[in-house]
């Protein structure tokens, strides 16, 4: 608990209005969009600049009070849930482009800035910020930095630690450092802006950004392969990628997906086949055409039924947009949705999707996949409810059993959704205990009261938890 000392302390740095300790405040922010997860904090704080969170830092490592700092609550891995109490951070106030420079093509953002207002901003200077989490018309990029966010462009302009060029970052002891720069070659001493990105909130508190951005590509082209079978659809990927073709985006979405999204969003997706591969490449118009013709032909090799261009930019967004509301429609069928996030190499998915399946029947729970198959990360994807309780143990153990076998593929755990608290149990399956040690050693050096986001990344609690009497 926050005595009434430190209180009135945060009070006067932040003032009355941004400090809220009230029970309907705490309930708001004791969870994200993590099912089964579900914890209050002691006390909701809105700094207003970076020396207002370094003053709030320096008291929390003081007296020991944990630190959650949170963007919108998108994240699917229980990273924001304060599950052990203290203060949860939102930046509300701090939501600020502070610069876009054109002539060393960056922007400078407050990590309470929305990821679409900032792909926004940019695309009316001709700019491009390529990361697009599903969730980027909530999520901010204080967030999408802390999870690493990926997104449908992964596949051909990587994800958000490839754009991260400089952070200002406050430390656990509050003193406030920058890394990076808007600078093309920087060796001067360790990466450490490469460390915060994806380290999940546990090592500090990100305040500032400097973001990469790209001209904006020329042209677009969008298509959707028809498939009666999932594996083919599978292959096809395969085949793209070893023909030397990158894709800006290569999703997949199978039959169970397809039904459940066109009832949402009623574009007239085609839920009588077995999957689909939505296919989009944009550049300079001669290689848009010369490769959405080849892809074209490879998916018709591999026994698509049916190859359909989008006939206008209205039509494409649409298929686009369909995609992303993916996690929405399937959260209708029951009371809990269970996302996950499990990674292969790109040559493993056909092998993976089987796998999906398979396991899915072994233990008789529904599971839909969907996912950015051109960089082997797919999101199988389990409606149940957590009130029936052997339908829940059946689907941690199916789920266990798909992160088993992504690792048995050369893959991993989890490609964009991050550890948090959910996955934290399955970690050690994918970096062994040395890797484990190595991480904890550089969490120790930074942060040795353990006050950043703590139960987070290394917790070996099941992922069964759910508390909310604090």
């Amino acid at each position: 608990m926050i005595s009434n000392d430190i209180k009135q302390q945060f009070i006067r740095i932040v003032g009355a209005e941004n400090y809220d300790d009230s029970q309907a405040g705490r309930l708001v922010y004791s969870y994200d969009a993590t099912p089964q997860f579900q914890s209050l904090p002691d006390a909701v704080i809105a700094p207003r600049n970076t020396q207002e969170v370094a003053e709030i830092v320096k008291i929390c490592n003081e007296h020991r009070i944990p630190i959650v700092p949170r963007g919108s609550g998108t994240n699917l891995c229980a990273g924001t849930c304060p599950i052990e109490g203290g203060i949860v951070l939102v930046f509300k106030h701090m939501n600020k482009i502070l610069e876009i420079d054109e002539e060393n093509l960056t922007v400078t953002v407050q990590p309470g800035v929305i990821t679409l207002d900032l792909i926004k901003a940019v695309e009316e200077k001709g700019l491009f910020y390529p990361p697009d989490p599903s969730s980027m018309k909530i999520s901010t990029i204080g967030g999408n930095i802390n999870e690493n966010s990926g997104g449908l462009r992964g596949l051909k302009y990587g994800v958000t630690r490839d754009y991260v060029m400089a952070l200002e970052v406050v430390l656990p002891n509050g003193e406030i450092i920058r890394t990076g720069g808007k600078l093309a070659k920087d060796v001067a001493g360790y990466d450490l802006t490469r460390l915060f990105v994806g380290s999940e909130g546990t090592l500090g508190v990100i305040t500032e950004a400097t973001l990469k951005l790209i001209p904006m590509p020329e042209t677009k082209k969008t298509m959707l392969a028809l498939y009666q079978d999932l594996e083919a659809a599978a292959r096809s990927v395969s085949k793209i990628i070893a023909n030397k073709i990158i894709p800006a985006t290569l999703e997949f979405l199978d039959q169970p997906t397809l039904e459940v999204v066109e009832a949402y969003a009623q574009i007239g997706l085609p839920t009588d086949v077995k999957a689909v591969l939505l296919i989009e490449q944009d550049g300079p118009q001669e290689i848009v055409e010369r490769d959405i013709k080849k892809m074209a032909e490879i998916c018709k090799s591999e026994q698509a039924v049916s190859v359909q261009l989008a006939r206008s930019e209205e039509e494409a967004e649409a298929l686009r947009t369909a995609r992303r509301t993916a996690l929405s429609a399937l959260a209708r069928l029951k009371p809990t949705t269970i996302l996950e996030d499990a990674t292969v190499p790109r040559s493993e998915i056909a092998k993976m999707v089987k796998a999906i399946n398979e396991i899915a029947e072994k233990y008789n729970v529904k599971i839909c996949t969907f996912g950015h198959a051109g960089d082997g990360n797919l999101h199988p994807t389990c409606p149940t409810d957590a009130r029936d309780r052997d339908e829940m143990e059946r689907v941690e153990k199916a789920f266990a059993e798909i992160f088993a076998k992504a690792i048995e593929l050369g893959g991993t755990i989890t490609g964009e959704h991050g550890v948090g608290a959910m996955k934290a149990p399955y970690l050690e399956w994918k970096l062994g205990e040395a890797g484990i040690a190595a991480m904890k050693a550089i969490k120790q050096a930074l942060d040795p009261n353990n006050i950043m986001n703590p139960g987070k990344v290394f917790a070996k609690s099941t992922r069964k938890r759910v508390v909310v009497t604090r």
